[in-house]
C-alpha cells in the first residue's frame, strides 16, 4: 500500500544536504569539462558551469586567489578540477564546491594520488599529535634547509637577529623546486640532524604555484619530516591546503617568516620578562623580610620575654614548693601506712591462738580438725589436746553436753 509522506521545504532541503554530506562518493572527487558563464566577482569568489556535450553543473570556488586558482580562466577551456559536492540548503541550490582547477595537464592526476598518500600516512598515524616534538623554548641554534638564493633565506635570517641576534643560524642550501628538489631536502634534513648543537630545524620556501611547491608534497620528504629527531617546522608560504609536510612536521608555519616567530622569543621582550619577574621576586622577598622583622620586632617587646628570667626564677619557687609538698605528702602517706601495718600486726599477734593458751586455754582436734562443739565428738574416738607447752592424745570415754 503507498504510504503518502508529505514534509515541508525545509525539511525536504534538509533531508536532501544530509544526503550528500553523509555520501563518501560526493566528497574528494575530481571532474573534467568544458568551462561556461565564467565570472570572477569582486568578492573574491568564482562562478562557473562545466559541461560536456550531454550536461552541465553549477561550480563555485569560494576565496579562489588563496587557492592559487588561474586568474584567466575563460569559457570553453578544458579543465580538470577537484571538489566536493554542496549544497545551499535555504535556497535548494546544488553545486560542486572547488578546491583548485588546472586546465587539462598532469597536476590532476598528481592531486588523486596525494590524497590516496595523504589517507594512507594518516593510518598509519604520522599526523597524530602524539609525534609533535615540542620546540626549545629559547633556541640558541637553529638549522634552516632552502634555496641560498630565495628570498626565504634572507627573512629568516633577518627576522631571527631581529629578535635575538645572539642566535647562530646554520644553512643548508638546497634546491626546493623543480627535478631532484625533495632529494636536496631530505638530505639537508638528514645533515643537520647530525649536528649536536643544533637546537631545532626549518625548512620550506617562500610562495609559488602548487608546481612550485609539489616538492614538500612528496612522499620522501614528509617521511624526512617525520624522522627529523629534531624538533622541526614546516615554513613553506602557502594559503592553499595543507601540504604534506605541514601535517607531519611538529608545527607548521605559513611562511617562512611566521617560523621564525613561532620559534625564536624576542630577545628584548625575554630580557624585560625577566627583569619583571626579578623585581617581583625582590620586592616579594623585601615583604616577607619586613613581615619577619616585625614579628621579631614584636616578640622581642613581648612582656613575657623581656621578664623571661624572672618568669624562669618564679616557677623555679612554685616547682620547689611543690617539690617540698610531694615530699611532705609522700612522708605522710609512708607514715600512715606503717601505723596501719603496726596495728593490723598487733591485730594478727592478739588473734593468735597460741596466745590463747598461754592464758591457761585448750585447743581440741580431731584428725587434725579443731573441736568446736560436743556434737562433733563420738565415744571411743581419739582426740588430741593442744596446751600452751605441749599436746595430750587420749580417747572419748564421756561426754557431757552442757
Amino acid at each position: 500500500m503507498f504510504e503518502e509522506r508529505t514534509y515541508s521545504v525545509t525539511e525536504f532541503n534538509r533531508m536532501i544536504k544530509g544526503y550528500i554530506e553523509d555520501n563518501p562518493n560526493l566528497k574528494e572527487f575530481f571532474l573534467e569539462g568544458e568551462l561556461s558563464g565564467v565570472t570572477y566577482y569582486k568578492s573574491g569568489h568564482l562562478y562557473f558551469n562545466l559541461k560536456d556535450k550531454e550536461a552541465q553543473i553549477k561550480c563555485v570556488a569560494f576565496k579562489y586567489k588563496f587557492k592559487r586558482i588561474a586568474e584567466d580562466l575563460k569559457d570553453g577551456d578544458s579543465v580538470k578540477l577537484f571538489g566536493d559536492v554542496g549544497f545551499y540548503e535555504n535556497r535548494g541550490d546544488f553545486q560542486v564546491l572547488v578546491r583548485h582547477i588546472e586546465k587539462k595537464n598532469m597536476l590532476g592526476d598528481m592531486f588523486a594520488k596525494l590524497e590516496e598518500l595523504k589517507k594512507e600516512m594518516e593510518k598509519k598515524g604520522y599526523f597524530s599529535p602524539l609525534y609533535k616534538k615540542p620546540l626549545p623554548n629559547y633556541p640558541r641554534n637553529i638549522g634552516v634547509v632552502t634555496a641560498i638564493t630565495g628570498a626565504a633565506v634572507q627573512d629568516i635570517i633577518k627576522t631571527v637577529k631581529k629578535r635575538d641576534n645572539t642566535i647562530n643560524i646554520y644553512v643548508y642550501p638546497a634546491k626546493v623546486q623543480g627535478v631532484g628538489s625533495s632529494d636536496e631536502i631530505v638530505r639537508g634534513i638528514e645533515v643537520l640532524n647530525q649536528i649536536p648543537e643544533i637546537d631545532m630545524i626549518i625548512a620550506g620556501r617562500g610562495g609559488g604555484s602548487i608546481e612550485d611547491l609539489w616538492a614538500f608534497n612528496e612522499e620522501k620528504t614528509a617521511m624526512a619530516f617525520f624522522n627529523s629527531e629534531k624538533p622541526i617546522i614546516s615554513a613553506v608560504g602557502h594559503e592553499i591546503d595543507n601540504l604534506l609536510t605541514d601535517l607531519v612536521a611538529d608545527v607548521r608555519a605559513a611562511t617562512p617568516t611566521q617560523a621564525v616567530e613561532l620559534s625564536v622569543p624576542e630577545r628584548k621582550r625575554s630580557i624585560e620578562g625577566l627583569e619583571d619577574r626579578e623585581r617581583y621576586l625582590n620586592t616579594l622577598m623585601k615583604n616577607i623580610l619586613n613581615k619577619k622583622r616585625k614579628e621579631l620586632e614584636s616578640r622581642e617587646n613581648n612582656y613575657y620575654i623581656k621578664s623571661f628570667s624572672k618568669v624562669i626564677e618564679e616557677k623555679n619557687s612554685v616547682l620547689v614548693e611543690r617539690e617540698r609538698r610531694l615530699q611532705q605528702a609522700i612522708t605522710y602517706y609512708i607514715e600512715g601506712k606503717r601505723n596501719s601495718l603496726e596495728n593490723k600486726i598487733q591485730r594478727l599477734i592478739t588473734l593468735n591462738p597460741l596466745k590463747t593458751l598461754e592464758r591457761g586455754y585448750s585447743v581440741v582436734s580431731k584428725a587434725g580438725v579443731s573441736i568446736k562443739s560436743v556434737d562433733d565428738l563420738e565415744i571411743g574416738e581419739e582426740i588430741d589436746i593442744r596446751l600452751n607447752d605441749g599436746s595430750i592424745s587420749g580417747r572419748i570415754e564421756k561426754i557431757i553436753k552442757i
